[in-house]
This record gives structure tokens, C-alpha cells and sequence, in this order.
């Protein structure tokens, strides 16, 4: 199972100016701004290339990465905390990386991916369904996995994989989730029954309704022509009383 500790490096640069117009020009430099804290240390403003950080975000361990920053020619090693994107074009605005002690255990959220077609879905005809996608664990961060590997091969009807039968890397991780919360499940495919229309409801489906839109077209060109015509009674109407 692959783990979220890969061999990745990020040089910052250390930064003093605040505010959005200063974030503002370091954007149209081609970096980011972002803060490093934790470890028992002051928390540092620094700016990042936003192409490095994206690489960590798309890999396998995502956001769970942990790697090495240099910041002034020291390095710590780090992981994403949080992040902002542009609501439209989707680019990085802004990251918040913590410090992280490789003896200290930590607690994160790691996806559940399920492998392998069940044989309730190839042999009874049901579907599999996916309650569970993510559980909290705590762990070492040179034990973080990427995500959890789930076999479902024999998941058959009346079965329920729950959270107790993940895998648990040889004690190397703790399930912070309940362990009776339902994972997955194979469910049959419900039928929708159309009830049966009544009769009066067959005759008014026989005759075709006249569009709404058509008729309301209608009645605004009748209103539109019966216009002129008051206009003239008025104006005749005017002209008696002179």
C-alpha cells in the first residue's frame, strides 16, 4: 500500500509584506503566498511556486504529502494544512503548511478505495454502494498511507464491510472513526412503478393541450389589438368637447 511520504522538495522565499495588494504583486511575480507554522516555532510568511505545490496536491498522497521545505537554507519537513483556489480559474491564492515532527504521531483523514467487482454485483445482480469514503486515523507520518486498499471480491448480499475490517498496516495505524460504521454494501436495484392513470386523466392525456406560451401569445396580441381602437374612441371623445 503506498504511503503519503514521497521524496519531494520545495525552496520558499521568506516575505514581509502583508495584504491583499502585496499578495497581489507576488501572484504576478509566479509565486504564492503562503505561511509555515508549528514545531514550537514562530510562524513564518514566506512564497511558494504555486507549480510545485499543485504537483503535491494531483500526486497520490495529495494534500498528505509530507516533504521537505527550505526556507534561507533551512529545512523542515512539512505538509499542507489548508489551501484557497480562485472560485473560477481554479488556481492556488494561497497555502498553510505546518511543521511536522517525524516521532510525533499525527491524525488525518485518508481516503478508502474499494477494489476488485463483488460477487453480489456479478452473480446476484446487485450494485455496490460506497457509504464510507474517508476515515480519521492517527499514525506516524512515516506511516501515513495514501489511501486505504479495500478487496470486495466476496461482499455478497446481507454483508456489510464496516470500518473494523479495513486494513490496519500492522498496528501501525489507529482508526479514529468507529470501527462499526458501515464502509460499504451491496444493494439490489430498486424499480420504479408508474402508478396507472385514471381514466379521466387518459382522456385529458388524449387531447393535446394547447401551449401555455401560445396562449398567452394570444391574448397579448388581442389586447394589443383592441389598443388602436381606444385610442380613436378617445380622440372622437375629445373632439365632441370641443
Amino acid at each position: 500500500m503506498a504511503t503519503a511520504n514521497e521524496t519531494v522538495s520545495v525552496k520558499a522565499q521568506p516575505r514581509n509584506d502583508r495584504g491583499k495588494n502585496a499578495a497581489r504583486r507576488l501572484r504576478q511575480q509566479g509565486v504564492i503566498p503562503a505561511v509555515v507554522y508549528g514545531a514550537h516555532k514562530n510562524p513564518v510568511s514566506i512564497a511558494v511556486d504555486p507549480k510545485q505545490i499543485n504537483k503535491i496536491l494531483h500526486s497520490d498522497s495529495g494534500a498528505n504529502t509530507i516533504f521537505d521545505l527550505s526556507v534561507d537554507g533551512e529545512n523542515a519537513k512539512v505538509m499542507i494544512v489548508d489551501y484557497q483556489h480562485e472560485p473560477i480559474k481554479g488556481s492556488l491564492l494561497h497555502i498553510d503548511l505546518k511543521r511536522i515532527a517525524m516521532d510525533q504521531k499525527l491524525q488525518l483523514a485518508v481516503p478508502v478505495l474499494l477494489k476488485g467487482v463483488p460477487q453480489g454485483v456479478k452473480t446476484e445482480g446487485g450494485i455496490l454502494e460506497q457509504l464510507l469514503r474517508e476515515v480519521e486515523i492517527e499514525c506516524l507520518p512515516s506511516d501515513i498511507p495514501a489511501h486505504l486498499d479495500v478487496d470486495v471480491t466476496a461482499l455478497t448480499f446481507g454483508q456489510v464491510l464496516r470500518v473494523s475490517d479495513l486494513p490496519h498496516m500492522e498496528g501501525k495505524i489507529k482508526f479514529l472513526t468507529d470501527e462499526n460504521i458501515p464502509v460499504a454494501h451491496i444493494t439490489s436495484v430498486k424499480e420504479v412503478v408508474e402508478a396507472a392513470p385514471a381514466e379521466g386523466a387518459e382522456a385529458a392525456a388524449a387531447t393535446p393541450a394547447e401551449p401555455e406560451v401560445i396562449k398567452k401569445g394570444k391574448q397579448e396580441t388581442e389586447e394589443g389589438a383592441a389598443a388602436p381602437g381606444a385610442e380613436k374612441a378617445e380622440k372622437s371623445e375629445k373632439k365632441e368637447k370641443k
